[in-house]
């Protein structure tokens, strides 16, 4: 299922396009000075080698047509799936490369943490703890406080009874790794929210700032965050990868 919606905005201002594929959902949005103007995601699986592909000259066709003037190119940088940061990247690169845009990373968890910013639930005191799945009991993480600074470095993080004790803030978990660590986790402090995912929508505030601060990548050489090695697992029929 996919969801694309067009704002009223001026199309004349500078625009980014940013790209999300860390996950199983795949995701493009259009932003204009930090205002969306046209999305559509897909939540079904990682198919993101077609899907993305396609909603990119949904995107393209809508630009033409309109006359925007794309600014920049912002990817969804990582931590998450090995194959998914990958397609993401490298189309984002050809991207840049074929309009002469600079290219702008955002970090995963930190587009989670900004969904969360923006329900309201980001308690002026609690940490947001966006959590990735990794396999088993191992989650992708960082803290970020209600400002979105970052006040753990990112770590793949295996959640036992013992994880976080030293944390004596309200700590509000969320994202496809934190169901599984409930039990674990279970204290009158911590918080779950579910149905919380990376999504290019939330990371066009995040996208907008780094353009007017200029953080841009270099294109030839920018690679994702992907925190582990990629490992491969091969069965009967198939090859499956993180």
């Amino acid at each position: 299922m996919y969801f694309c919606a067009t704002l009223l905005f001026d199309i004349r201002m500078a625009a980014l396009i940013n790209v999300e594929t860390s996950t199983e959902v795949c995701s493009v949005a259009l932003s204009c000075d930090g205002k969306v103007v046209w999305h559509k995601e897909n939540f079904e699986g990682q198919n993101h080698s077609v899907l993305l592909t396609k909603y990119l000259d949904e995107l393209m066709g809508y630009v033409k047509k309109e006359g925007v003037k794309i600014e920049g190119v912002a990817v969804s940088c990582g931590p998450g799936s090995y194959t998914g940061l990958r397609i993401g990247v490298s189309t984002c690169k050809g991207l840049c490369y074929g309009m002469d845009v600079p290219l702008i990373a955002v970090n995963t968890l930190q587009t989670m943490a900004n969904h969360v910013v923006k329900m309201g639930k980001a308690e002026a005191r609690a940490l947001l703890c966006p959590m990735i799945d990794a396999r088993r009991m191992e989650v992708y993480t960082a803290l970020f406080d209600s400002n979105l600074k970052q006040v753990k470095e990112t770590s793949a993080d295996i959640i036992d009874e013992n994880s976080y004790l030293d944390r004596t803030e309200k700590m509000i978990c969320f994202g496809n790794g934190a169901n599984k660590c409930r039990k674990a986790l279970s204290r009158e402090n911590v918080e779950f929210l579910d149905d919380i995912c990376p999504l290019a929508i939330d990371m066009v505030e995040l996208s907008e700032k780094a353009y007017q601060d200029k953080e841009f990548q270099d294109v030839a050489y920018f690679e994702p965050f992907y925190l582990k090695e990629f490992i491969a697992t091969v069965g009967k029929n198939k090859v499956f990868n993180q």
